[in-house]
């Protein structure tokens, strides 16, 4: 028997695991990936910049910044009911104090668009780009940056909130943590250091700081002033709407340890302790995995030659997105939201079969008692991904780059049956 797409029913006898009733599945974008021409964000100065390390520009992008009604009927199409993206403070807040109000109204239009397609908006404030005059000033390094961000976060939230579902001020603020244990080249910093001296040498200013390929040293005084930032401008968007739900998204790989004198916990107390702490008053935590990190008394564990791998080189095992629920909500006692979880690969079977795999693996924690407010997978469609440009590939929907066209790969068609069902 043949459903959606040529995707198998479900066999005879085979286990059908419900999920609750109200959850949430959707897939997820930001802005700087998709939207393209993204001219005064951070990201946009660095991607032009004469020592960029970028593989190349994001230029149109995927172009949703015109073609978004499109990417909400796509999500609509495959039975979703929510949809997550991210505003673009660069375009909102072009330059230092001036707000635009027809990107407010951009933004506005893409929640009123969600909500008229019955999709669930669950808005990210900050998904890593930031204006250009921001990275300028220092970014998140400046101690100015929590009263910055927060002036934005306010007018945003003035303009939105009365219509969206979720509220995620930032997205990975812990990421150069989770890359400090992943054995990052150190030519890869040293190249990101000399991009970013070449940007402020560009703009005649002492500091251009910006992306998420930082050191641990260069990233240990940010970390205080990034949480002070995040808990100012949950307060600036309450101050819009008080009952709307607010957290953060953390990368989150499934950390397991092995053998004696294991290094587990202290990954656990650098990459995701004080986030959880900044995040204490928060109504949810935003768990966004991709894979498992086994660490022994020495570090990280290279996984076996024969394991199958994703486009990062790092192993494919659907079980770490059960495994990372699992401990985020043991570890701070909140309801847990997937806002992203996905496998970069151009093999869309793999694709396929990793849905399937790590959505049984999350009804179990469900079960088990972590809740789970939904799933949302990354992403909708292929984008720009950041260092290295367009190659690596995560959608749900291949796009034509030069006709902007997207067409659902035979994994959707997999999920849509998942969330028309409510199971798996």
């Amino acid at each position: 028997m043949i459903t959606l797409a040529g995707v198998p029913a479900v066999a005879a006898g085979a286990v059908r695991r419900q999920f609750p009733s109200r959850f949430l599945w959707g897939a997820s974008t930001s802005g700087h990936q998709t939207e393209g021409n993204n001219v005064a964000s951070d990201f946009w100065h660095m991607e032009h910049c004469a020592k960029s390390m970028f593989a190349e520009a994001s230029g149109d992008a995927a172009d949703s910044f015109n073609r978004w009604p499109h990417d909400l009927d796509l999500a609509k199409s495959l039975h979703l009911n929510s949809y997550r993206f991210s505003l673009e403070w660069a375009r909102i807040e072009p330059e230092e104090g001036k707000f635009s109000d027809a990107m407010l109204e951009h933004y506005r239009s893409i929640v009123e668009g969600c909500k008229a397609r019955g999709l669930a908006a669950v808005v990210t404030f900050n998904h890593f780009s930031c204006p250009r005059w921001f990275a300028a000033r220092g970014g998140w390094s400046n101690p100015a940056a929590p009263d910055l961000f927060a002036r934005y976060c306010a007018k945003a939230a003035q303009a939105i909130a009365a219509n969206i579902d979720y509220a995620v001020t930032m997205n990975e603020p812990n990421l150069p943590s989770i890359l400090a244990w992943a054995n990052v080249p150190g030519q890869l910093y040293e190249a990101h250091a000399s991009m970013l001296a070449e940007c402020a040498r560009s703009l005649g200013v002492a500091d251009f700081s910006a992306g998420f390929l930082l050191p641990r040293a260069q990233f240990a005084p940010i970390i205080p002033i990034m949480g002070a930032a995040h808990r100012k401008a949950r307060a600036a968007i309450k101050s819009a709407r008080p009952d709307l739900p607010v957290g953060m998204s953390l990368a989150i790989t499934d950390d397991q340890g092995v053998g004696t004198n294991s290094k587990l916990n202290a990954k656990r107390a650098e990459a995701y302790q004080p986030w959880f702490e900044f995040g204490a008053q928060d109504e949810f935590v935003g768990v966004q995995n991709y894979d498992r990190m086994q660490i022994d008394a020495n570090g990280p564990v290279a996984p076996p030659a024969a394991t199958p791998r994703n486009f990062m080189g790092t192993e494919i095992y659907p079980a770490s997105l059960q495994g990372a629920v699992r401990y985020v909500h043991a570890a701070t006692g909140k309801p847990v939201l997937v806002t992203e979880h996905g496998l970069g690969t151009d093999d869309d079977a793999l694709r396929r079969g990793f849905i399937t795999d790590s959505l049984a693996g999350l009804h179990q924690a469900i079960v088990e008692g972590v809740p789970v407010l939904g799933y949302m997978h990354w992403s909708l469609i292929d984008n720009f991904e950041w260092y290295f440009g367009f190659q690596p590939k995560f959608g749900l929907a291949a796009v034509d780059r030069q006709t902007q066209k997207r067409t659902p790969k035979p994994s959707s068609a997999v999920l849509a049956r998942i969330a028309r069902s409510n199971r798996v």
